[in-house]
């Protein structure tokens, strides 16, 4: 691998990165990873499409154990994931084991699985927000139907509403909110029993439900390298549901200082790389915006269309000048004092 630095069509020099191979983890092709294998040619770097499910832990593949298609028996230089097909528990625990036997095999994994673990699962999301001191709506999870019950119950006789959310999930589906009804300007404790949670995995991840403006919105805070870059409002949509996938209309929002302070806290509690961070107004501190969700496998269609940021651009410099160097500046040091890993890297790197 060699570097090297090229004008662009800016006139600014930026430092190429010949012969570098990163595989892009992700069970589709379209609109993200076209925009992501352009940012990685700019850069002079070959980046490959693979679905996870392809890929495979064999012992007897020399010399790492692990067989990723089109690298034969070596390793890409790094890996960035964008997407990881649903399927059975013993599915998605190998394909997540993958992507750890990458990290230990020295591969810098962008998201690693570490990270991807805590923000796919919205309990631990909010316990780690939680922990970290960062606003959040209060949050209950369990197994319990009993004890659920017994939630929904206190919150309605507050007068409050809570929001049924699927553990794992993404794009708003799956929400149900229950409690509280308001009639005719009346508050009116009018609860419908929790319902069944086998469509949650007999799982309830209840989050008190936030009251906002009208018409209401939310906010998306991308987060990339510990600096948040870009931010939009959603609104509209399917009802208090936001997100673009359910018809949120995207509109640009300027990066006031508590919005980006708060996403960047999120995505660090998390160890992420990237976020996509979801916030909405606190209504009892305007200056501590309030996280719902943190994405670690963040989409950016909507927010691209409302920012000049090249946010594929963005995530392929951070994976290669800040993961990616540091990673290979660790590799160096331990060569030199004789204790590096035997499979440090691959033999391309």
């Amino acid at each position: 691998m060699s570097d090297s630095d090229t004008t662009n069509p800016a006139g600014t020099q930026r430092v190429t990165h010949q012969g570098v191979r990163v595989a892009i983890m992700t069970d589709e092709t379209g609109w993200h990873t076209g925009r992501l294998k352009n940012a990685f040619r700019a850069r002079g770097v070959e980046a490959r499409c693979i679905d996870l499910a392809a890929c495979r832990i064999d012992t007897t593949w020399a010399p790492h154990g692990l067989a990723l298609p089109g690298y034969g028996h070596t390793l890409p230089d790094a890996v960035f994931v964008r997407g990881i097909a649903g399927g059975s528990f013993e599915q998605v625990t190998l394909r997540l084991g993958i992507l750890h036997a990458l990290r230990e095999s020295g591969v810098p994994v962008y998201n690693d699985a570490r990270a991807i673990e805590r923000s796919v699962d919205k309990s631990m999301t909010s316990f780690l927000l939680h922990r970290s001191g960062i606003a959040t709506p209060a949050t209950w999870a369990g197994e319990s139907t009993a004890f659920a019950q017994r939630v929904l119950m206190r919150e309605a006789a507050a007068g409050r509403q809570v929001v049924l959310k699927p553990l794992f999930g993404s794009q708003g589906r799956g929400l149900k909110r229950l409690g509280a009804k308001r009639t005719s300007g009346a508050q009116v404790a009018a609860l419908a029993p929790l319902p069944s949670l086998a469509p949650y995995r007999h799982v309830a991840y209840l989050q008190r439900y936030v009251e906002g403006t009208r018409p209401g919105y939310d906010w998306r805070v991308m987060v990339i390298g510990g600096r948040a870059v870009a931010a939009m409002r959603r609104v509209g949509g399917r009802g208090w549901i936001h997100n673009f996938a359910q018809g949120g209309r995207c509109e640009p929002e300027s990066l006031d200082p508590a919005l980006a302070q708060t996403a960047i806290r999120a995505a660090d509690a998390l160890g992420l790389d990237y976020a996509g961070v979801d916030l909405i107004p606190n209504p009892d501190d305007a200056n501590r915006p309030l996280v719902l969700e943190v994405n670690g496998v963040a989409a950016w269609r909507g927010l691209q269309s409302v920012t000049t940021v090249d946010l594929a651009g963005a995530l392929v410099d951070d994976l290669l000048d800040r993961k990616l160097a540091v990673t290979r500046a660790a590799l160096a040091r331990a060569n030199e004092q004789g204790d590096a890993p035997p499979l440090a890297a691959s033999p391309a790197a």
